[in-house]
């Protein structure tokens, strides 16, 4: 029986962990405690779960008292390293929501404990488990392109989901370590994965170009603003989708769910192009977008034997424009389209796979979906890297952020 305790308790917490692993895996595993600094989203956490999880209003008590085997590891991400170097340090391991942190110094931070101790750090790249990706590593593993020779990857976040990211506490970089952190180490994962190479050196530009900007219609948080009437961005932190978590739960922290997209406290970038540089001479050309019209990726793959061409995305009123769908090209002329399923549940049904993983030590993880500490490191380091290139206009090689990998 794993004992677990939590830190973090917002909707990833209780929505990805604590439900699930109450209802479905009780057999395998049971959470012993809770901790978030806001007390009352700790309470809901346990309430959801039939109040059976305690709250704890301290998180060194809680490792001290329970003596857990891991620690789940949900918090906002600035706040990763400390918790995460805490649980290794009370002997536990840790169970970590990407990114593993923000930036170079706290991810070797992280790797230092983790030598030290002897623990081990897991990182949740879900988007490994989906289906879609799945296919991309089998034909990758069976050489479908052969040598890789360069990637081209293009990631678009529409108008609602990217807006989300503008609004809550992900919008300062001190916090997340913005997009190319935040939501890009899922994609820089992806491709580590699939093409089994190492980054060495990043070059990158960004900007705000949508949000962020002065605006005749912005005001601090959308429930008191003049404007809400009139702007295609307002939401309604006190519906039934936001009010439980959120706004009944502002008067412990002060947080707000709604801040407004248009806020010059925005600091993160909306618009990102990279230029990554692995090893064996491979390059990634990379861009995000966080206001685009649709959701989803395009990856291109180039290689010895040909080119593998990915592309999933969706426009929410124009079905007939979305695409889900897997080319493989050869050098004879010859295209192989791969059609492939859909899973439901959430992120794809990628994060029922994952769990089941992590809760059943018998499950079998051919894929290596599972992915450890170094993983961790080599995706959120090319975020990382990235913000420093923004910042200095320079090439930032990977040896001198982490030179023990």
């Amino acid at each position: 029986m794993k004992r677990l305790v939590m830190v973090g308790a917002g909707s990833r917490g209780s929505g990805m962990y604590a439900q699930p692993i109450t209802e479905n895996y009780a057999d395998e595993a049971v959470i012993l405690g809770v901790f978030d600094t806001n007390i009352k989203r700790a309470e809901l956490l346990s309430r959801k779960t039939g109040g059976k999880i305690p709250v704890f209003d301290d998180f060194n008590r809680m490792l001290a008292e329970v003596k857990p085997d891991a620690v789940i590891v949900t918090t906002v991400d600035r706040f990763h390293h400390q918790y995460i170097i805490a649980a290794l340090e009370a002997g536990c391991d840790a169970i970590s929501e990407k990114p593993m942190t923000i930036d170079a110094d706290k991810c070797r931070a992280i790797l230092e404990a983790e030598r030290r101790t002897g623990r081990q750090v897991i990182v949740t790249f879900n988007a490994r488990c989906s289906p879609f990706a799945t296919k991309i590593k089998d034909l990758m593993r069976a050489g479908a392109v052969g040598q890789v020779y360069s990637v081209h990857f293009e990631w678009f976040l529409d108008t609602e989901h990217g807006a989300d990211y503008f609004r809550r506490w992900h919008r300062q970089l001190k916090n997340s370590g913005g997009l190319l952190v935040h939501k890009a180490t899922h994609h820089f994962d992806l491709v580590n994965w699939f093409i089994e190479k190492d980054p060495v050196a990043v070059f990158a530009t960004g900007s705000r170009r949508f949000y962020g900007q002065p605006s005749a219609i912005s005001g601090p948080r959308c429930r008191t603003c003049a404007h809400k009437d009139d702007c295609r961005f307002f939401i309604d932190v006190t519906a039934p989708a936001y009010r439980e978590l959120y706004f009944d739960c502002e008067s412990a922290d002060g947080y707000w769910r709604d801040g407004c997209i248009f806020s010059p406290e925005i600091d993160i970038c909306d618009t990102m192009t990279l230029h990554v540089q692995y090893e064996d001479q491979v390059s990634m050309a990379y861009s995000l977008t966080a206001h685009s019209p649709h959701e989803g990726y395009r990856l291109v793959i180039n290689g010895e034997k040909g080119r593998l061409e990915a592309e999933t995305f969706a426009h929410k009123r124009n079905a007939a424009m979305s695409s889900h769908s897997i080319k493989v090209l050869d050098r004879d002329d010859a295209v192989i389209t791969h059609q492939v399923a859909k899973l439901s549940g959430t992120h794809g049904g990628a994060d029922a796979i994952l769990l089941r993983l992590l809760m059943r030590d018998q499950a079998p993880d051919p894929h290596q979906y599972v992915a450890g500490s170094r993983a961790g490191a080599m995706s959120l380091i090319i975020g990382a890297a990235a913000n420093l290139s923004i910042a200095s206009g320079q090439v930032i090689q990977i040896k001198d952020l982490l030179p023990t990998l």
